[in-house]
């Protein structure tokens, strides 16, 4: 019998065993059915055969990462210790530390004869710049006005803990020691140019001028720059303030220039310990 296509014009004859092969829709189900001649309705691909669902909608969507796994606890906070130095965390820090407590402890017990003898040696007044610049610069800052409890120590050991802690030990004795010395500068050599113009007495070279608070003002003012506004601002505003308040009583009046100056300094540079800390 001839397979006639549509409109009964009669088609090719049949291929011999044809009839045993079964059809190409049967062996595709999932491929929709060839359009027939013009003018035949074939039924479109969504009637004619159930398409096979496909691997997105076969299979269900994975949840994303957000939903799939819990979310990360936030973190705990450190240990009230790491406020401290320690030797493997703040390795400079904790060796300046313990270099000031000695040297506190005979600023305390040792004959105040010879303490003034040591404080006068290491003193960055005028005279001692003009003649060993870099020996009173670095002896200067081993000594605490006022002792081991002063309340710079405290400072002293928070500030460059955490400022050792974020950008390393070498850049912090970098801030440290950079503020130290050119606050120190900026706060002597006016007293030398004053006295060579005669406004100050020649004792005025001999000013007893040591310590550690012109590089902690440093510290205070570097790491104020690594912390969040929330805080930033009223650390700067607290102790600004405080500096400023000693100023105005003229308690001393060439010391608290020199803190503003080192507060100054540090702020200065906040690109580097910004830099640093990333």
């Amino acid at each position: 019998m001839e397979r006639t296509a549509a409109g009964g014009v009669p088609g090719p004859a049949p291929v011999p065993g044809e009839a045993d092969l079964p059809e190409a829709a049967e062996l595709l189900d999932g491929m929709p059915r060839q359009r027939g001649p013009l003018g035949a309705t074939a039924p479109s691909a969504a009637t004619a055969q159930p398409s096979a669902p496909s691997a997105v909608t076969a299979q269900p969507s994975a949840p994303s990462a957000a939903t799939a796994q819990p979310s990360a606890p936030l973190p705990r906070p450190g240990p009230p210790w790491r406020l401290l130095p320690t030797p493997a965390g703040t390795p400079f820090t904790f060796a300046y530390a313990a270099v000031l407590a000695v040297t506190s402890l005979v600023a305390t017990y040792a004959d105040p004869a010879l303490v003034h003898v040591l404080h006068q040696g290491s003193s960055t007044d005028v005279a001692h710049l003009v003649g060993t610049p870099v020996t009173v610069l670095l002896a200067s800052a081993l000594w605490v006005a006022g002792g081991f409890v002063a309340p710079y120590t405290l400072a002293f050991l928070l500030v460059l803990t955490a400022l050792e802690r974020r950008i390393g030990g070498m850049r912090t004795a970098v801030v440290f020691l950079t503020g130290h010395v050119l606050a120190t500068l900026a706060t002597e050599v006016p007293v030398g140019l004053a006295v060579l113009a005669g406004h100050l007495p020649d004792s005025s070279l001999h000013r007893l001028d040591y310590g550690i608070s012109f590089g902690v003002a440093t510290g205070i003012g570097a790491l104020s720059g690594l912390l969040r506004p929330w805080l930033r601002w009223p650390v700067l505003v607290l102790f600004g303030g405080m500096l400023l308040q000693g100023l105005v009583h003229l308690t001393d009046p060439l010391t608290d220039w020199g803190h503003l100056i080192a507060l100054a300094i540090g702020i200065a540079m906040w690109p580097v310990v910004r830099g640093a800390g990333r």
